[in-house]
């Protein structure tokens, strides 16, 4: 399952993100806001699909969005099986998902377009882990 959530400054990015990843994807599970909630906290999105997350890490993905992608960054690799990974472009995406088996995206909406965010979900979400020995020792460790 994919998760998707953001706090009240990565509302506006989330929903085109959750429409385009509906009709290219076919499965999003939205976890929040479904309003702009202009008061709201990062930290309880980033609990929500961090929990979620966490009981699959394997199978499991998530997407958060806030405004520079640090504080639900932070906020989700406190969730045990989560390694959650703030990417800013395709390369970061693919190299988040193939060296980091990273299982939750973090976005910064203040600092990429609708445009850049469609190229680095399509990216992260295209490519698996490498499983090459070195990146599994660094995960084990």
């Amino acid at each position: 399952m994919l998760y998707i959530a953001s706090d009240h400054g990565g509302f506006a990015l989330k929903e085109q993100l959750k429409v385009w990843i509906l009709a290219t994807a076919g499965r999003v599970t939205d976890l929040g806001p479904e309003t702009l909630v202009p008061d709201d906290d990062y930290p309880d999105y980033a609990k929500k699909v961090g929990l979620k997350v966490s009981k699959q890490p394997e199978n499991d993905f998530g997407i958060l969005i806030c405004r520079s992608g640090q504080g639900v960054c932070i906020a989700a690799n406190k969730f045990r099986g989560v390694r959650a990974g703030l990417v800013w472009n395709t390369k970061e995406a693919k190299a988040s998902r193939n060296d980091d088996h990273t299982n939750i995206l973090c976005l910064p909406s203040d600092y990429i377009t609708f445009k850049q965010a469609q190229g680095i979900v399509k990216i992260w979400l295209e490519t698996p882990w490498s499983k090459d020995s070195r990146h599994v020792r660094r995960i084990r460790k």
